[in-house]
């Protein structure tokens, strides 16, 4: 009998995984699953300790929903991306498989180290990949000039209109083959730091992750618009931890979508969710056509030449955030705290560290992935460029929030500051953006920090900064 083997990465989930799918198409051979830790690797990609147990958790889950299908997972530890292609020649040839199954992932040393296992296989197993993660494969959305769109919009009505033309399909789960595999040995501890979740924000499992994705479409979608920048309401979906790592599939939030708001590709209610599914898509087809996003790059040439601020005290402030800005704070504590913040607070916290510290972007990058439960690179890269103004369709460099009337925008009242910054519960609301001027008047020390910069000064010096690099 013949042996397919599917490799599972970034797509921990029986429902709507092409990969799996096509593996088991046939009754007439057997399937086995592996997962290959590399904490090596997650190690150089700053992987966070909460996406670690994320991952962890919901290896288990996938191999109790194939052992009941009777598919195996076996999971097993390499050092790192490097020694991924060898182990699977080895593996491939001790279980006799004829063809290997994996769904593509888009970053660059991914991609290497994909061509690597091809490479090492040879002509022994026939390797099959899918373009699972994405609604449509990257360079499937170009310009008349074929080229990869460089602004959102125009690439968002491409999408659209292609959608429009025909929808990706949703793939079942597998049926049962033969009998269900009762014994499971527990799985073996990653050589990885882990990080509890918090599992009212991030229930675990499959079945959770399908369920908050319909309450959300049927509850939420429609609102999301007017709810979604304020953090003390709970007005977004969270699931993008479990796109991330592929809990689910996109295709699944867009057919959910379209089925509790037919009019979605039309504009109408639940459209502004369904942009950012698009946005997801924007910034992954991106790391395909512009590799240099997964090298520390900016898209802008230009803006590699802005000199960076080198305060360690600043940057360490606003790590553990003890910045002055109430709204930069509280983000950043909660992120710290739960491995999670909402995008409107994403954009304040990096505006902050690059636009008033004039710290370089890809440090924030860097400890955003180290703490997000939802780390992803693509989204990462793009959002963080976007906020620095050195990436495509990013703010211009000129465009720099200012972090009080933010906070004066989305949290008027406070509630969400009080939450993270409890130093500041005694604070009256008219105060609450601006502690230390209520604390002068009071003439109370209050345990919080002054402003670590004056806003308009440190407008201005950025201002000067990116201007120099663009005339040089």
């Amino acid at each position: 009998m013949a042996t397919h083997l599917v490799w599972f990465r970034n797509d921990l989930r029986v429902n709507d995984n092409l990969a799996l799918a096509a593996a088991c198409r046939s009754s007439e051979v057997r399937v086995i699953g592996i997962f290959l830790a590399t904490p090596q690797q997650w190690r150089q990609h700053d992987m966070a300790p909460r996406q670690a147990e994320f991952i962890w958790q919901h290896v288990q889950g996938l191999r109790a929903a194939l052992a009941e299908r009777g598919i195996e997972l076996l999971v097993r530890e390499v050092g790192d991306f490097n020694d991924c292609a060898q182990f699977l020649k080895n593996f491939c040839e001790q279980q006799q498989v004829e063809a290997l199954f994996y769904n593509y992932q888009y970053e660059l040393n991914e991609r290497q180290r994909d061509a690597a296992v091809e490479k090492a296989l040879g002509r022994e197993v026939v390797c099959q990949g899918f373009d699972d993660s994405v609604l449509l494969p990257p360079a499937s959305v170009i310009t008349g000039n074929q080229e990869m769109y460089k602004v959102f919009t125009p690439f968002s009505k491409a999408f659209i209109k292609r959608l429009h033309e025909g929808l990706p399909e949703c793939v079942s789960a597998p049926k049962a083959r033969g009998a269900s595999l009762w014994e499971i040995p527990p799985l073996h501890e990653f050589d990885y730091p882990r990080q509890p979740i918090d599992e009212s924000l991030f229930p675990i499992g499959e079945p959770q992750a399908i369920n908050q994705l319909r309450q959300f479409c049927r509850q939420s979608a429609a609102d999301y618009e007017q709810r979604r920048d304020f953090p003390a309401v709970d007005g977004t979906s969270r699931l993008s931890a479990y796109l991330a790592i592929g809990v689910l599939s996109p295709r699944q939030c867009l057919h959910r979508l379209l089925k509790e708001h037919p009019q979605v590709l039309d504009g109408g209610s639940g459209s502004v969710w369904l942009n950012e599914l698009i946005w997801r898509e924007f910034y992954r087809h991106l790391l395909v056509a512009y590799p240099k996003l997964c090298r520390h790059q900016p898209f802008i040439s230009w803006t590699d030449k802005v000199v960076w601020r080198q305060d360690e005290a600043q940057f360490i402030a606003w790590q553990q955030g003890k910045t002055g800005f109430p709204i930069v704070d509280a983000a950043m504590r909660q992120l710290n705290t739960t491995g999670w913040m909402l995008n409107r607070l994403r954009m304040v916290a990096a505006s902050f560290l690059v636009k008033d510290l004039l710290c370089d972007w890809r440090r924030g990058e860097r400890y955003f992935m180290s703490q997000l439960v939802d780390g992803d690179l693509a989204a990462n890269n793009g959002g963080w460029q976007w906020a620095a103004s050195t990436g495509t369709d990013a703010a211009p460099y000129f465009r720099i929030f200012n972090p009080t009337t933010q906070g004066e925008r989305f949290d008027a009242q406070g509630e969400f500051i009080r939450q993270w910054l409890p130093e500041l519960v005694a604070v009256p609301d008219k105060y609450i953006h601006t502690p230390w001027l209520w604390a002068e008047k009071q003439q109370l020390e209050l345990d919080y920090p002054r402003p670590i910069v004056e806003h308009k000064q440190a407008r201005i010096a950025t201002l000067a900064a990116y201007e120099a690099a663009r005339k040089s």
